[in-house]
C-alpha cells in the first residue's frame, strides 16, 4: 500500500493528537487503531499489527527515561509478573494474526465497548487512593492475571496500560511509582514477540507505524505544555476519549454486521 499525501497529513495530525492524549489521559491506542482502519484504509488485522510499532517505541523510550531518572531499582523482583505477561502475548498475537478481517472487526468492536465501560468507571481514581502499599502480593492467581493481560495485549494493544496499572496496584500491591516502570517494561517486552508474529503474517505497515510513533512523541511534548496552560485539560481529554471510543466501537460493529 502506497502512502498518499492526505494519509501523511492524517497520521501527522492524529499522531500529535494521540501523543497529547497519552500524556494527559492515556489509552491513545483506542484512537490510533480506528484511524489506521477508517482514515488510512488498513484492514483491521494489519491496523492491529501496525499499532504495535508506536507502542513498542514509546514504551521503550519511556522505560529508558524512567531508568535514567533513578526508577530502575523499583523493577527488582518484578520478573515474576513480566514473564507470564510476555508469555501470554504469544498466544494472544497468534489468535489475532489468524483471525479474518470480519471477525477482527467484531472483536475490536466488543473490546472497545468493554474499554468504554472501563473509561466510564475511571479506575485511576482507585489507583490514587491505593498508592500506599507495603509487601508484594505473590499469590499464584496474580500470575494468572498477568498471563491473561498478556494474552489481551498480544491480541489488541488498546487499553492494556489501564489493566496493567490496576492489577499492579490493586492486586500485586505495587506503589504507583513502581507500577509505572513495571508497566513500561511489560509493554515493551511483550511487544517483541507480538511484532515478530504480526511481521511473519505480513500484518504490519511500518511506514504508517513509524510515522505515527514519531508524531506521537511530538504530541507528548505538547501535551505537557497543554496541561500546564489549560485548566482541567485531562478531564476534557478523558471525555473526548469516551466520545471517540463510542463512535469507533459503533463503526467496527457496523463493519462486522455489514460484512
Amino acid at each position: 500500500m502506497d502512502l498518499q499525501a492526505y494519509q501523511y497529513v492524517l497520521i501527522v495530525l492524529a499522531g500529535i493528537f494521540t501523543g497529547i492524549i497519552n500524556t494527559l489521559a492515556g489509552s491513545g491506542s483506542l484512537i490510533t487503531l480506528p484511524i489506521f482502519v477508517f482514515m488510512c484504509g488498513l484492514p483491521a488485522d494489519v491496523a492491529n499489527g501496525t499499532n504495535r510499532v508506536g507502542a513498542f517505541l514509546q514504551s521503550g523510550v519511556g522505560f529508558y527515561a524512567f531508568s535514567r531518572s533513578g526508577g530502575a531499582g523499583t523493577l527488582k523482583g518484578s520478573l515474576w509478573l513480566v514473564l507470564p505477561a510476555v508469555a501470554g502475548a504469544i498466544p494472544g498475537s497468534l489468535i489475532a494474526a489468524q483471525m479474518n478481517e470480519r471477525m477482527m472487526n467484531l472483536a475490536i468492536g466488543i473490546l472497545m465497548v468493554i474499554m468504554l465501560g472501563v473509561l466510564l468507571v475511571d479506575p485511576k481514581r482507585w489507583l490514587r487512593e491505593s498508592a500506599a502499599t507495603s509487601s508484594r502480593n505473590k499469590k499464584p492467581w496474580i500470575i494468572l492475571i498477568f498471563f491473561l493481560i498478556g494474552v489481551y495485549g498480544g491480541f489488541i494493544q488498546a487499553g492494556i496500560g489501564i489493566f496493567l496499572m490496576a492489577s499492579l496496584v490493586l492486586a500485586a500491591h505495587y506503589s504507583l511509582s513502581a507500577s509505572t516502570g513495571v508497566k513500561l517494561i511489560i509493554v515493551f517486552l511483550l511487544n517483541i514477540p507480538t511484532l515478530i508474529i504480526f511481521f511473519a503474517y505480513n500484518q504490519i505497515h511500518f511506514g504508517f507505524g513509524l510515522l505515527m510513533a514519531v508524531c506521537q512523541s511530538v504530541g507528548a511534548v505538547l501535551g505537557v505544555r497543554f496541561a500546564t496552560k489549560v485548566p482541567n485539560a485531562n478531564t476534557w481529554i478523558h471525555r473526548l476519549l469516551i466520545l471517540i471510543v463510542i463512535i469507533s466501537a459503533s463503526k467496527f460493529l457496523y463493519e462486522w454486521a455489514s460484512g
